[in-house]
């Protein structure tokens, strides 16, 4: 009796154990997989291609070029760093606008409502040291 008593005990020790430890890695995490159109999406623009393409406004007016594209580490928004200004090469500055904010059209980036004014007014980008 006395040996059953002490088995039981200890196996409600171990579980008591093993189930403190589980508990204390963390809350399970859940990951949700979400379907992708992969054909749609199989479409659209790679990164690395859009380095160097013009951008331009609803007047088929040029406003710069993609100078690279940024993911935001807070809340993983994209940005377009364009290349704006300048002649030749000389006087040109980066600015960062939203992503989303740029529309596709026939192969063109458009951002609609820009001008080369208000673009090049904007606060110049500097990326970060690393």
């Amino acid at each position: 009796m006395i040996q059953r008593t002490t088995t039981l005990v200890s196996a409600g020790l171990l579980a008591a154990i093993f189930t403190t430890g589980a508990l204390a890695q963390g809350a399970p995490q859940s990951i949700t997989e979400k379907r992708t159109d992969v054909v749609q999406l199989s479409a659209g623009y790679r990164a690395s291609r859009l380095e160097g393409a013009t951008v331009y406004n609803r007047d088929k007016e040029k406003i710069g070029t993609v100078d690279d594209l940024v993911v935001a580490p807070n809340d993983s928004s994209a940005y377009a760093i364009l290349s704006v200004g300048g002649f030749l090469g000389m006087g040109k500055h980066l600015v960062a606008v939203p992503f989303r904010d740029l529309q596709i059209d026939r192969r063109q980036l458009i951002l609609p409502d820009a001008t080369k004014k208000s673009v090049e007014a904007l606060p110049e980008f500097r990326y970060a040291p690393e």
